[in-house]
């Protein structure tokens, strides 16, 4: 019989690893990490969870603002304190109910993670929106421009940021309320959201300047500029794509730290307030209470921890999959 002869391999082909694109690579790396992809599917899980929070407490039959405690003979004793141990558990009230006022603490922490998330997820936005224009800005144009913002960001990463936060949110609700006048839930989220972003996006954008001042003396880019490419496309071509991974992990570290400022915030009384349900509300009514019963406090508490520890894993996951050289 004939032999045949060995098949050469195609030189066009790729092998192995080669010929698949930088994303697809880190996606893999990710897949690996199991405490990554472990905290993702909790963070995910928190998000449902927020999203969800409505439709599942229709679903359980009870609601955060009803004081079933006062309402429903049996559940408090003389002191305002749940009869049945452990907070009240039971197969009617799944986390127990709150001292005083008796409310269902279940539902108040899904409507709390669902406050908490959504204006840690809007500032984050915001943030992240700002940073990457305001450090791309300074980084590309230079000069004066970037004398100006990089003091700007300098003077906003001096301020100490808690306590100009608990100084500073009294005289944002004095701009649209007058000082006898309730100020609105609604109001109160949106002020949380812009003084959260107003202090949190000069971290990114001094990241973000640094990196574009390295990129912009690359080749590729002084080659799209002596071709004639536009400003525009100079920075949406050849600047952004190389800044999605420091924009990426920023905003991944940056969540978590909104999530626990606007919590704080609450738990002090110039954040979102009783009796809108919130991580820090709680945590805030818990400690009034945790040396007779601390379950009340118990709940928000460790889910918090949870949330937050699972967001930095997976934070610093993202950064080795995006980056492994930073991996030590």
């Amino acid at each position: 019989m004939e032999a045949k002869s060995p098949q050469v391999p195609d030189p066009s082909q790729p092998k192995g690893g080669e010929g698949r694109s930088p994303g697809k690579l880190a996606w893999q790396r990710f897949r690996r990490d199991r405490t990554g992809v472990l905290s993702a599917y909790i963070v995910v899980f928190f998000f449902v969870i927020a999203l969800g929070a409505p439709l599942i407490a229709m679903v359980y039959g009870k609601n955060p603002y009803e004081t079933y405690g006062q309402d429903i003979p049996g559940l408090l004793n003389g002191f305002a304190y749940p009869i049945k141990p452990n907070g009240g558990i039971s197969s009617d009230f799944w986390f127990g109910i709150e001292p005083q006022l008796g409310r269902d603490v279940f539902t108040f922490l899904l409507y709390g993670i669902r406050t908490s998330l959504l204006i840690a997820a809007a500032a984050t936005l915001l943030v992240t929106v700002v940073g990457v224009v305001v450090g791309i800005t300074a980084g590309y144009l230079g000069g004066k421009t970037d004398y100006l913002i990089g003091r700007i960001i300098d003077i906003l990463l001096s301020f100490p940021s808690t306590l100009f936060f608990i100084a500073f949110m009294p005289v944002v609700y004095g701009l649209f309320v007058a000082p006898d006048d309730e100020i609105p839930t609604s109001l109160r989220a949106i002020c949380l959201i812009l003084v959260l972003a107003g202090f949190g996006w000069a971290s990114m954008a001094r990241l973000l300047r640094g990196q574009v001042l390295a990129l912009r003396e690359r080749e590729f880019v002084e080659a799209a500029k002596v071709t004639g490419a536009s400003p525009s496309r100079v920075i949406f071509k050849e600047l952004l794509p190389n800044l999605w991974t420091p924009i990426l992990i920023q905003a991944t570290l940056a969540l978590p730290a909104f999530v626990t400022a606007e919590a704080g915030l609450a738990f002090l009384g110039v954040g979102i307030i009783d009796p809108t349900p919130d991580w820090g509300v709680m945590i805030q009514r818990g400690a009034s209470f945790y040396t007779d019963d601390i379950t009340f406090m118990l709940f928000p508490g460790i889910s918090m921890i949870i949330f937050v520890l699972a967001f930095n894993l997976l934070g610093d996951s993202v950064r080795d999959a995006l980056d492994p050289k930073s991996k030590r």
